[in-house]
């Protein structure tokens, strides 16, 4: 079985050098992050990147998903218990201030409604609404970046399809980009919005990264190309002890379907800082094979990572090994 490998280009990686070294390696897809790019700088990152490889490019779409808006630090410290104002409009946010993305989401919190920011981080309940913003208490302190993933304890409504990812996608298309990823489907109808935009002879991954989507992969799967396990933005939803099983289920019922399974998030998590990874993430890669994934994809290990290179080499060292195991193996045959 031939397993596909996407790569996601970053300030480490989005380079001649880099990309063509990927290249050589085998990647299959350059993923491009668009909750991390800005639209403005679409189009020359896609004509860069098919200007230094063959290798197809993908875009991956905001979603439906919030982020906090820019702060005025690289971190920001919210004192538990300290009053904020979480604002309707963007501003720069500050240690008293902060306001997230889409615009619409705030204005319908509630009061003693929670918003969290980040993985195991900021958390803030709302206490009193204004005309223009939210009061809200830090309810856990912790540091918070600029364009970190929030989430919140009610249920919110949110496009599946953003104007960002609209022309993010019609550039990608006139440029001849022919894959593209849908961020938080959460049924069959995100599905059909994506595709009023980029149509029906293009590929399309839909990303499973929210338990409605989960419940409801029943309808996604038959108009789907591909998904994608994103664990991260799961496990923002689902205890992380659930996540290796609920993976396996995944993965299991789409083999059934016949649909293809990427599966995204820690892979190897370590080596954005070591050039090697730890046991544990190399059992967990290997583990993701053995229950039938098609697919992974390395994230911030290639984006922003020290050793994108080294990244791409383990996940191809680990691939190798996956395809001479047999449970008929020898195992004096199989360390030699």
């Amino acid at each position: 079985m031939t397993i596909k490998l996407l790569a996601t280009l970053g300030p480490s990686s989005l380079n001649k050098n880099t990309v063509k070294k990927m290249t050589e390696q085998g990647v299959s897809l350059f993923r491009i992050n668009l909750s991390h790019t800005k639209l403005e700088d679409v189009e020359d990152i896609v004509t860069k990147i098919q200007s230094w490889t063959d290798v197809p490019v993908c875009l991956d779409s905001e979603g439906a998903q919030i982020r906090n808006q820019d702060m005025i630090d690289d971190l920001v410290y919210f004192q538990e218990g300290a009053t904020v104002t979480i604002h309707h409009k963007s501003i720069i946010g500050d240690s008293k201030n902060i306001s997230f993305t889409p615009d619409n989401v705030t204005q319908q919190l509630q009061v003693g409604d929670k918003i969290r920011v980040d993985f195991n981080s900021v958390c803030f309940i709302i206490t009193k609404r204004e005309q223009d913003s939210l009061i809200a208490t830090v309810a856990e302190g912790g540091y918070v970046g600029s364009n970190k993933a929030a989430d919140t304890d009610c249920d919110v409504v949110l496009d599946p399809v953003t104007s960002k990812d609209q022309e993010a996608f019609k550039i990608g298309l006139r440029l001849g980009v022919k894959n593209f990823s849908l961020s938080f489907t959460n049924s069959s109808e995100d599905v059909s919005q994506i595709r009023k935009v980029i149509g029906y002879d293009t590929n399309l991954i839909s990303k499973i990264e929210s338990i409605k989507g989960v419940f409801n992969l029943g309808e996604i799967l038959p108009i789907v190309d591909q998904i994608l396990i994103d664990r991260g933005d799961l496990s923002r939803e689902v205890d992380i002890e659930k996540i290796p099983f609920i993976q396996r289920m995944i993965i299991s019922y789409a083999k059934s379907k016949e649909t293809p399974v990427f599966v995204a998030t820690n892979l190897l998590e370590s080596m954005i800082k070591a050039n090697s990874p730890t046991r544990a993430e190399a059992n967990d890669v290997a583990s993701t094979l053995l229950m039938g994934a098609s697919g992974l994809v390395l994230a911030a290990e290639t984006a922003i990572g020290e050793y994108p290179i080294e990244a791409v080499d383990m996940i191809n060292l680990i691939i190798k090994q996956y395809n001479r195991w047999t449970p008929e193996s020898s195992l004096r045959d199989f360390i030699s």
